[in-house]
Order: structure tokens, then C-alpha cells, then sequence
């Protein structure tokens, strides 16, 4: 079928609408008619592999329009968050771990599906996919494993987040660490990914939840989110590091520290935030983590540094529980969110790589 989608040809360049063919859907697959998508950092990542052209976009939601043949667990008219695709046959996916597919990094950055196809095309030529759903367009054809049910009572728009970003912050705590009420926690960075974090920590029940960041609007929501306290990393006293901050307000350090950043800088200074034997969770991409030294930092304090994908959820069983979280009022995600036009999916893109919002999501009714 044909459809508009945002279309990328160069790293540099602007999204463009254009059309393009969308693939019907395989006996596994479903049709789904997008109504929002969110944009992550990841999109711009996704700019730089050297994939011409392409269809970005990774947290899209909407209502399904068409089943394959051999769907069972969903209907026309269900609405759907979509999240990462996976093989469902290695170690990882047989284990119910597939954020850690052995086939993650090919059939999500790798512009093709797990059959080594794309789903879109123009003119005939192949058109790159991303993340199995490109997600700034009008339609996708899906695989029915990586879409979890929304109730319809909920603003999908609210949810599409939910699929990359929203779960990576949240479940770095809730899946990963998974504090106790007792506990402390910092989290560096104030982005989408931190906040999430920073929220969740706070459904946890931690102690003190401390956010570090570089900007007073931001570390404000931090607090009205759930920080406990804030340290803005530009209005540090002469000679005193981030950790140091950290460590004075802590008594003596945080039980746990999440970056959401990838700067080497702030990577070592959460690692040193943290009280002997604290757990540190990286979350950037690993394509733009910048090296930091181990040292005598982790070996002699004890500390444990854990690489963390996509917040180590599984999406049919977390995304249910933060949407849960949502209507309950625990995690109010739409504090962070800014809704744009799909048609001004450029200027959310550069609104959001300015720092000016925090959260673009792109609607497309």
C-alpha cells in the first residue's frame, strides 16, 4: 500500500515527506495505522549508519487495521504501543529476555526485519526500516511480538514513549536495580530517559532520589517528579565535583547511580557518587559512550557497573505496568510530554535536540 512516511536520505538533511510503499502484513504481522510516535535521541543515532534513505522512528503506537493469518492475540481495532524487535529463537528470546536478542543490534539498526527484508520500499528500490517499526509514518506493518495492548481509554499519545525511552529510565530501576524503600538512588542527567527514572524511583519508595543536571527548569520538574533533592552540575562551589555533591547530601554515597548521558565525565562521577559496593547503570547508546576508567573507582569499593538495554524489560509484561502506573496517577509521564503535528515532526526534532522540550511526541490525528 502506499502511505507518507518521513523519509531521510542524509545524515544532515531535514525529514522529508514522501511516499513510499508499506509491505502487507505476513502470516505474524499486523497493519497498524499510526496515531503518534515518540522521538528518542536513538532517531538521531539512527542517522549516522549510513543507511540511505530511511524511515526512522521507534515509539509509535496506534490502531491495528489488519491481522496475518496466523494472529490470535489481537483483533482489528485494538490500539498497540509498539517496542523493539527481536528473533524469538536465540538463548536470549527463548530465556524471555529479548532485549538482549542475539540478533538485537542487526534487525533494529540493521534497515531490514528478521527476514532480512524491509517492509518499505519506492519506486521499486528497498527503503530502510528501524527499530522493525519506522514509526514517523503513516502506517507500519509489524510483527505481532513486538506490540503490547492499550486500553482505549488511554491517549496513545501518552503512551508511545512508552516502547524505547520511557521503559529504558524506568526500567533501569524497577528491572535492573530494583531498590528498596530504605535505599538511595542518583540519577545524572535530566532528559526523558532520567525523568522516567527519577519516577520510578519515587513508585519504588527510595529514600532519597537525587537528580543531577545542568538546567534549572529541568532539575525543578526533577523535584516536582519525585526528586528528593537536585544538583545543578554548572553552579558547583570552586573545586568540588559532581560526585562530591553527591556524596555530601548522601552521607557518604548513594546505594545506586544511573547515567543517562554517555559523557565520560559524568560516567566517572556517578560511578564515584555511589557508597561502597553501589551499582552503577549506563544507559546511553552504546555507540556514543565515551571511554571512562575503571580504576580503583569500582575494583576497590566494590562497585558493580551494568550495561543496561532498554531498561531489561520485556514489553508485553512491563509496558502493561507502566501504563498501569499512568492511570493510577503514580507516573505522570504527561508532564514531560510535548505534542506536535506529524507535519512538524522537524521542528520537534529541533525543539528537542535544542533542549527546548523534553519529550516531543508526533501525532498523526
Amino acid at each position: 500500500m502506499k502511505m507518507k512516511a518521513a523519509v531521510v536520505r542524509q545524515a544532515t538533511d531535514p525529514y522529508k515527506f514522501e511516499e513510499i510503499e508499506l509491505a502487507e502484513p505476513k502470516n505474524d504481522e499486523v497493519l497498524v495505522r499510526i496515531t503518534a510516535s515518540g522521538l528518542c535521541h536513538t532517531d538521531e543515532f539512527g542517522r549516522t549508519l549510513g543507511m540511505s534513505p530511511i524511515v526512522l522512528g521507534h515509539e509509535g503506537a496506534g490502531i491495528i487495521e489488519k491481522l496475518g493469518e496466523n494472529v490470535k492475540d489481537f483483533e482489528v481495532g485494538d490500539h498497540v504501543a509498539f517496542s523493539y524487535a527481536f528473533c524469538g529463537h536465540c538463548k536470549s528470546c527463548v530465556q524471555g529476555r529479548p532485549q538482549y536478542c542475539e540478533k538485537f543490534n542487526d534487525i533494529n539498526f540493521g534497515g531490514v526485519g528478521a527476514d532480512g527484508q524491509s517492509k518499505l520500499s519506492q519506486n521499486g528500490q528497498p527503503v530502510a526500516m528501524f527499530f522493525g517499526q519506522s514509526s514517523f509514518a503513516q502506517y507500519a506493518t509489524i510483527s505481532e511480538e513486538s506490540i503490547v495492548k492499550i486500553d482505549e481509554d488511554v491517549d496513545l499519545a501518552m503512551i508511545a514513549p512508552f516502547g524505547c525511552g520511557v521503559q529504558t529510565g524506568a526500567g533501569a530501576v524497577l528491572n535492573t536495580l530494583r531498590p528498596h524503600v530504605d535505599e538511595t538512588l542518583a540519577v545524572f542527567g535530566c532528559g526523558a530517559v532520567g525523568f522516567s527514572a527519577i519516577m520510578a524511583a519515587k513508585v519504588a519508595g527510595c529514600r532519597q532520589i537525587i537528580a543531577v543536571g545542568g538546567n534549572e527548569h529541568s532539575l525543578a520538574l526533577a523535584k516536582e517528579l519525585g526528586a528528593t533533592d537536585v544538583i545543578n552540575r554548572k553552579q558547583l562551589p570552586a573545586g568540588q565535583t559532581m560526585a562530591q555533591a553527591v556524596q555530601a547530601i548522601s552521607n557518604g554515597g548513594v546505594n545506586y547511580a544511573i547515567d543517562t548521558s554517555g559523557n565520560g565525565n559524568m560516567i566517572q562521577n556517578a560511578i564515584q557518587s555511589t557508597c561502597l559496593n553501589g551499582k552503577i547503570v549506563l544507559l546511553a547508546p552504546s555507540g556514543e559512550v565515551e571511554n571512562f576508567d575503571f580504576g580503583k573507582d569500582v575494583l576497590m569499593a566494590y562497585r558493580t557497573v551494568i550495561g543496561c538495554c532498554e531498561g531489561d524489560s520485556n514489553p508485553k509484561i512491563f509496558i502493561p505496568r507502566l501504563v498501569q502506573l499512568y492511570k493510577e496517577g503514580r507516573f505522570p509521564i504527561d508532564k514531560i510530554i510535548t505534542k506536535y503535528p506529524f507535519e512538524q515532526l522537524e521542528q520537534a526534532r529541533e525543539d528537542s535536540n535544542a533542549g527546548k522540550v523534553i519529550k516531543a511526541v508526533v501525532t498523526m490525528e
